[in-house]
């Protein structure tokens, strides 16, 4: 007979019990299990701030940009109107801006001797008064701007012997090529021109020669440029000539060297051992008592 079958329910129902009790509690499954709602918890949107632009409408140039489209003289016009306005900014200007150099100041005095050319009319005598009352005002601004440029290169303003000499001699070439006209009253602008700048020279001379025992004046050979500026001048730069003789006596010896015996080669060779400082250095040495 087969044998007989029997369940023990008891021991299937006390193994499921025994599994319930070992499950872990539902809080104890939520810590370990990832919770639904931080993937579909919603972030916050970022906000993006947007620069405000300026609109379409027209508006004036800031006024960096606005300087850069003006040229000198429009520039300059504008500063000579606001320190009228203004005077307390002159004094500023002044202490802001660099100083003239020759070089600069040499093409200012050309833009005036060009606009003197350019007044002439055409054909005709260039020396007649109908050429002078056309040229008039670009005469004046010329002899102008020479008279308010000498002061800046002359001593104690200008400490350099070498700027104020190289400012003369370049302000006497453009006195040189002033008209020479035929009315006598319309050639004294360039006379008392020459008068002024004698004068120049000679207040440069003088201070220079001061300094190092006047060696400095030869250097650049401005004995010779300014002998050569009084003869192209007529003898107007005597006073001038005349101071630099008395300060260096080798130059009156070299406008008329057979009064002394000398030569104006062996002057010149004297004048540049001088400037190097080797005057001498081949003559006997005496030992003793003098």
């Amino acid at each position: 007979m087969p044998k007989k079958v029997s369940y023990n329910t008891t021991s299937t129902a006390g193994r499921k019990r025994k599994a319930e009790d070992e499950e872990p509690p539902p809080d104890d499954r939520m810590s370990t299990s990832p919770s639904p709602s931080l993937h579909q918890r919603p972030l916050p949107p970022t906000r993006i701030t947007k620069r405000p632009r300026p609109g379409t409408s027209g508006r004036p140039l800031v006024l960096s940009r606005l300087l850069e489209t003006l040229d000198a003289d429009s520039l300059r016009n504008i500063l000579q109107t606001v320190c009228q306005r203004h005077p307390g900014l002159g004094a500023e200007i002044e202490q802001t801006a660099p100083r003239p150099s020759v070089s600069s100041t040499l093409t200012v005095l050309k833009t005036y001797e060009s606009a003197l050319e350019a007044a002439f009319p055409f054909g005709g005598n260039p020396t007649s008064d109908y050429a002078y009352n056309r040229v008039k005002p670009a005469l004046t601004n010329l002899l102008d701007a020479l008279a308010d440029f000498t002061p800046h290169f002359l001593p104690p303003h200008e400490p350099q012997a070498s700027q104020s000499f190289s400012y003369l001699d370049i302000a006497t070439e453009f006195i040189h090529r002033l008209p020479d006209w035929s009315t006598f009253q319309h050639r004294l602008h360039k006379q008392n021109a020459y008068e002024e700048i004698s004068k120049a020279w000679t207040l440069v001379i003088q201070e220079a020669a001061k300094r190092a025992g006047g060696i400095h004046i030869q250097y650049g050979g401005w004995d010779q440029k300014l002998t050569k500026h009084n003869q192209q001048s007529g003898g107007k730069l005597q006073e001038a000539v005349d101071e630099m003789c008395k300060h260096l006596g080798w130059m009156g010896v070299q406008q008329h060297p057979q009064q002394y015996g000398a030569r104006p080669d062996d002057l010149g060779s004297v004048r540049q051992e001088l400037l190097s400082g080797t005057y001498g250095a081949n003559l006997p040495v005496r030992v003793g008592p003098w």
